[in-house]
């Protein structure tokens, strides 16, 4: 039941997704990646993901790839999707998520591609109109509703948004910039 729900609701966000996912990954300069990070670290200029990322890390949740080789629990299963999708970010269980990290800022109205965390559990928004994500549950991954009786026992879901910085993910290659576990 869960895999047909997410079929269905990644059928209707299929034809953007294609799209936004190939608009994600053209390279951004043609400077070499040295200088690109050269000149742009010092600036520290931030924003946040479009709708159109979101959906490209929807597109990379559905990739067999990342949901064969990835460990079976929420948070690896987070990052790889993210890592896959072109939005890297130094690995953190999801009770570090939920108390809040560099790579993200929280939100109050998620979109596509958006983390819902929770102490103890992330998950990837997929159609916040229906309150709808993505995870590595009990039963296997699936999708749920976050205002599920299950999830509201769990406590305040608290949602995050992927933090550009330097307007340079997408085509450098996977490594932290910013951010360093202490």
């Amino acid at each position: 039941m869960a895999n047909r729900k997410l079929a269905m609701i990644l059928c209707g966000l299929s034809s953007c997704v294609s799209f936004a996912q190939q608009e994600v990954r053209k390279p951004k300069t043609t400077l070499p990646t040295s200088q690109v990070l050269r000149d742009s670290v010092p600036d520290h200029r931030q924003m946040a993901i479009t709708a159109d990322d979101g959906l490209a890390i929807i597109a990379a949740a559905l990739d067999i790839r990342v949901r064969l080789t990835t460990k079976r629990d929420c948070s690896h299963l987070v990052h790889a999707i993210y890592v896959r999708a072109g939005f890297p970010y130094t690995y953190l269980r999801s009770s570090d998520l939920y108390r809040g990290a560099d790579e993200f800022q929280r939100v109050t109205d998620p979109q596509p591609g958006d983390l819902v965390v929770w102490r103890g559990h992330v998950g990837i928004v997929v159609y916040p109109a229906q309150h709808i994500f993505f995870s590595a549950m009990r039963s296997g991954l699936g999708t749920d509703s976050y205002e599920a009786p299950y999830w509201k026992r769990r406590g305040q879901a608290r949602f995050f948004r992927y933090i550009k910085h330097d307007g340079l993910t997408n085509s450098l290659p996977t490594f932290e910039l910013t951010h360093h576990d202490q």
